[in-house]
């Protein structure tokens, strides 16, 4: 049995109308009609104009609300949540939309849809109208006597142009030609990798195990034609578009639009992958891609999917999509690049690759690398959850052994952090290895370390405020710099000035701080258990934070030894 999963709501019962009137009242030019539909509430045109109206089960926004405006919708008529409108709704909405040009209504096919709005039309002997019949998910392509492809993400576009036609001035029968060929040259096919859930209800819309996904999902929460494993994102774009593409029998050299949709639980940057592997997917076989939009824009109220969808684009179609609109949910411009490259950064973070294998950095390192799940565990108990992803950031692609003199891979290891961890961790350890960089090419000893970490604590404590107890690294680090003072004597001595190691050092003196260091900052580490944080990425949890090391805390006992 389902747990029902919780949802902003105060009751079933009034989920809907609320939730309807909130977007009613987001809209600027939006009115609630009591007959049954939302109104376009702007001034008409001078001389008449075709209106398009559409409509639809709720649970799909933005569609259709969100696309209500000059250059798109004149009203929308909202049904139950995934239960299409009635015919008295869609009558009352087409005879208050006409303007004495006639309305056309674009229409998902989807059998409740289809009927009540055919009812509608039967009633209204004295207004012209024309269907448009929107019909291009694949997944349920050639299913026998059924009611053939489903009406999904398409549908924006089809709206987009039959707007744009009417609002430049063609006929009925025009507008509902151009649109009828966008609808019957578009397809789409749709995965989830979990199911939604209903606000109404808070049950699951189906079951999915871990780690499979649905392939072939409806946008009424319709569970999928097939279950497969869960496949990184190259292979599911590939599946898609190659269903995508032979139910449109696309051609190198011919153009298209791309929509990449979400449907509803997905995050923008997800969705923003998937349209990247989509444009070069299509590159390397030679279709065009005119324009491509990505985003929520016909849901399935909060399923983890999206939907794929191409339509063939001629000149006409593109000036079309991209005529103005006052539709809110239609974005202000669309991109028409039809390649990605990955956003890496470049920059100068190498490390020495000559020398003596660097015994002591080359275990920080390593220990970085196995404990990375571990450190970001203890963050998202007591943080946001991203400590050990950074870590890896910085230091996971670095093949060990590290070989070079301190002072010189402290120096890497610094640009590292400061360039590729980002957020404080990235500026806190970035400054650390910096200082003891810069004190151990005075004096590359335990005297250089010891001044070292004395001035990294003040560098830390001046850059983010904090303080011995308030549950930081420097609950760690500051132990540790008092523990290597205390070897050397508690003064901490500089060579020449010249720069370079004294040449002195012996092998067991190191040790010896290192050791004194790891056992105090261990110690440290452990403290920060009992504290309320008050600074840094756990201050924000307050006392949640308590129970649990910090992270950072423990990564500076990592730097000295395990």
């Amino acid at each position: 049995m389902n747990t029902p999963l919780p949802s902003f709501r105060n009751s079933a019962a009034d989920f809907l109308p609320q939730a309807l009137g909130g977007i009613i009242a987001a809209h600027p030019e939006a009115r609630w009609d009591e007959r049954g539909f939302i109104a376009h509430d702007a001034p008409r045109p001078d001389r008449p104009r075709v209106a398009v109206i559409s409509g639809g089960g709720s649970g799909h926004e933005p569609l259709h609300a969100g696309f209500l405006g000059t250059g798109m919708l004149s009203a929308v008529c909202p049904g139950l949540l995934f239960t299409s409108p009635n015919a008295v709704q869609i009558t009352e909405a087409t005879r208050w939309a006409d303007q004495g040009a006639g309305v056309l209504h674009v229409v998902k096919n989807y059998t409740g849809d289809v009927m009540n709005f055919r009812v509608a039309r039967q009633a209204l002997s004295t207004v012209p109208t024309r269907e448009v019949r929107v019909a291009e998910d694949v997944a349920t392509e050639g299913t026998g006597d059924g009611p053939g492809r489903r009406g999904t993400a398409a549908t924006i576009l089809v709206e987009k142009i039959a707007g744009a036609a009417a609002q430049r001035g063609d006929t009925i029968d025009a507008v509902a030609d151009l649109a009828q060929w966008v609808a019957d040259n578009s397809r789409s096919m749709a995965v989830a990798l979990a199911p939604g859930h209903l606000p109404t209800t808070g049950e699951q819309t189906f079951n999915l195990g871990e780690g499979e996904m649905e392939v072939g999902v409806g946008i009424h929460g319709e569970r999928g034609t097939s279950r497969e494993q869960a496949a990184p994102a190259a292979e599911i774009v590939e599946r898609l578009l190659g269903s995508v593409a032979d139910s449109l029998d696309l051609h190198e050299g011919e153009e298209v639009i791309l929509l990449f949709n979400g449907l509803g639980g997905t995050s923008s940057l997800e969705l923003h992958l998937l349209l990247g592997e989509a444009l070069n997917w299509l590159a390397q076989r030679g279709i065009i891609v005119r324009r491509n939009l990505v985003g929520n824009y016909v849901t399935s109220v909060n399923m983890a999917g999206a939907s794929l969808t191409l339509s063939r684009a001629t000149s006409e179609i593109i000036d079309l999509i991209d005529a103005p609109t006052t539709a809110p949910a239609w974005p202000q411009r669309i991109s028409d690049k039809a390649h990605c490259e990955p956003a890496r950064l470049h920059a100068e973070d190498t490390l020495p690759t000559e020398g003596a294998e660097n015994t002591w950095l080359s275990g920080f390192v390593r220990r970085v690398q196995e404990g990375s799940g571990h450190l970001t565990e203890l963050d998202r108990l007591a943080g946001d959850g991203d400590f050990g992803t950074n870590m890896e950031a910085a230091l996971v692609d670095i093949a060990l052994p590290l070989r070079g003199p301190n002072p010189e891979v402290l120096d890497g290891l610094s640009r590292r952090f400061l360039i590729r961890s980002g957020g404080t961790s990235g500026a806190v350890l970035g400054t650390l290895f910096r200082e003891l960089a810069a004190a151990l090419r005075e004096e590359d000893s335990p005297a250089g370390l010891a001044t070292g970490l004395d001035r990294a604590c003040a560098a830390i404590a001046e850059l983010g405020g904090a303080q011995r107890g308030d549950g930081t690294l420097l609950d760690a680090l500051l132990p540790a710099a008092e523990a290597v003072a205390g070897v050397v004597g508690g003064v901490a001595t500089g060579s020449d000035g010249a720069g370079g190691a004294s040449g002195s050092v012996s092998e067991a003196e190191w040790e010896e701080a290192l050791a004194a260091a790891h056992r105090a900052a261990e110690e440290g580490a452990e403290s920060t258990r009992n504290m309320t944080a008050k600074k840094g990425r756990a201050s924000y949890v307050g006392e949640a934070s308590k129970g649990v090391i910090d992270p950072g805390a423990l990564l500076v006992a990592w730097v000295f030894g395990e």
